[in-house]
C-alpha cells in the first residue's frame, strides 16, 4: 500500500513507502481538515481572486533560503542534492517542495509530505506532497511520537509504517488562514452577481415602444398589426448596426419610446464591498497596496503595514525550517554524513536591507564619535 496515490512515474528502483494494516490502541485524531473543507478553501480561493493572489504574494514574499551544512566538505554534496531533488510529478528542488508545503499550510492549515527513499540503497528518491484530508495524527508510544494513519480510497484506515519519512506542519489549532472568510465571500460574492444582473438589466440598453391609437380611428380595430408592424421596424433599425448601416425609424401616429430602467439608479456597492475586503485582508494581514488596492494610505501606516508583513512571514519561515531541517539532514544520512543543518534566509524585500545598512551607518557613525571623545579626553590628561 502506498502513502499517497501516485502515477507511475517514479523509477522501479524507489519502491514507495508503504502502510501496514493494523489496529491502534490510541484512537486516530480527526485530519485536521476534511475533504468538504478543502474542497470548500479551493473553491474559495478559485472564486474570490483576492484571496488567491493574497496567498500567493506570501508565499513569494517569504523569500528564498539557503542550507547550511556543518560539515563544509559536504556542503556542495548538500546543495547539488537539494537543487536537484525531484518533487512529485513535475517540480524538482528544494525550493519547489518548500513554495508547495506553505501553500498547503495556509490554504487548509497543515501539510503533510513524505520523503521517498529507495529501498535498495536507501537515498532519497524525491518528495511528495500529501492530500491533509486523507492524513490523521495520534499519539505514538512516547510522549512526543506521532502516529500519522491514512485513508485508503476504500475507506480502510492504515497506520504509515515508516513515520520517520513523513513530513509534517500545522498552524496554531490546525485552523486555516481561510478560517471564518466563507461566510463574508459569499456576501461579497452575492453583491458581484447582483452587479451583474442589475448590469444585464440597465447596463444592457432595453427598449419600451409604446403606440397609442387615437380613439375613434381605423387604428383601432388594427392596433394588434400597427403593433406587430411598429415592433418589426423598430427591430430591423436596431440590428442594422451589425451590418455597418444606418436606419431611420418612422411612425406615423402617437408613438413613445423609452429606455427601460433609465429612470432607476444602480445601488453604490463601493461601501460594502470595501468594508467586506477589509475584513478579508485584515485575516490575510496582507498591506492593501500589495493587492493593487488604491485606499487611502500614509507614508508611515505603509511601513507599520509592512512591519506588520514582516512578522508574519517570520512566523511561516519557523514553521517550515524544521521541516527543511529534516529533509536536508535526511539527504545528509542517505550519503552517509551525520552532519547537522541549518537555515539561511534572505531578506525578505530591499526595504529591509536598506534599513539594515542605515542602522549599520549610524552605529559606525556614534563609535567614531565616541572614540574622538576618548581621544580628546586621553590629549587632555
Amino acid at each position: 500500500m502506498k502513502l499517497f496515490k501516485r502515477k507511475s512515474a517514479v523509477p522501479a528502483a524507489a519502491e514507495i513507502v508503504s502502510a501496514q494494516r493494523c489496529k491502534s490502541a490510541l484512537p486516530p485524531l480527526p485530519s485536521a481538515v476534511g475533504q468538504a473543507e478543502k474542497e470548500l478553501y479551493d473553491r474559495l480561493r478559485f472564486a474570490v481572486p483576492v484571496i488567491d493572489a493574497a496567498i500567493m504574494k506570501i508565499i513569494r514574499l517569504t523569500g528564498g533560503f539557503r542550507v547550511v551544512c556543518s560539515d563544509e566538505d559536504m556542503q556542495e554534496t548538500l546543495d547539488n542534492i537539494l537543487e536537484n531533488i525531484p518533487v512529485g510529478l513535475t517540480g524538482k528542488s528544494i525550493g519547489c517542495f518548500a513554495d508547495n508545503f506553505l501553500d498547503s499550510l495556509l490554504t487548509y492549515g497543515s501539510a503533510v509530505g513524505e520523503i521517498v527513499k529507495d529501498t535498495e540503497n536507501q537515498r532519497i528518491a524525491g518528495l511528495w506532497l500529501g492530500d491533509v484530508s486523507k492524513v490523521s495524527v495520534s499519539a505514538g508510544s512516547t510522549p512526543f511520537s506521532r502516529c500519522y494513519t491514512v485513508r485508503l480510497p476504500d475507506g480502510a484506515l492504515h497506520r504509515i509504517a515508516h513515520p520517520e519519512n513523513i513530513l509534517y506542519a500545522s498552524l496554531i489549532g490546525g485552523h486555516s488562514l481561510l478560517r471564518g472568510l466563507p461566510a463574508l465571500s459569499s456576501i461579497l460574492l452575492r453583491i458581484y452577481e447582483c452587479i451583474g444582473q442589475n448590469y444585464d438589466r440597465a447596463g444592457n440598453v432595453r427598449y419600451a415602444v409604446t403606440y397609442k391609437p387615437q380613439a375613434g380611428s381605423d387604428d383601432m380595430i388594427y392596433s394588434r398589426e400597427r403593433a406587430q408592424q411598429i415592433a418589426n421596424e423598430w427591430a430591423d433599425g436596431m440590428n442594422s448596426a451589425r451590418y455597418g448601416q444606418v436606419k431611420d425609424f418612422v411612425a406615423v401616429g402617437d408613438v413613445d419610446i423609452k429606455v427601460i430602467g433609465a429612470d432607476n439608479q444602480l445601488f453604490d456597492t463601493n461601501v460594502p464591498v470595501r468594508q467586506l475586503l477589509e475584513q478579508l485582508i485584515a485575516k490575510l494581514s496582507i498591506p492593501p497596496f500589495l493587492l493593487g488596492l488604491n485606499w487611502s494610505s500614509t507614508e508611515r501606516m505603509s511601513s507599520q503595514q509592512a512591519d506588520i508583513l514582516t512578522s508574519e512571514l517570520e512566523y511561516y519561515r519557523r514553521l517550515i525550517s524544521p521541516v527543511i531541517c529534516e529533509i536536508a539532514e535526511a539527504c545528509l544520512s542517505s550519503v552517509g554524513s551525520d552532519a547537522g543543518c541549518r537555515i539561511e534566509w534572505d531578506n525578505i524585500n530591499l526595504q529591509d536591507e536598506t534599513a539594515l545598512a542605515e542602522a549599520r551607518l549610524k552605529n559606525a557613525q556614534a563609535r567614531e564619535t565616541e572614540l574622538r571623545i576618548e581621544q580628546q579626553l586621553a590629549d587632555k590628561s
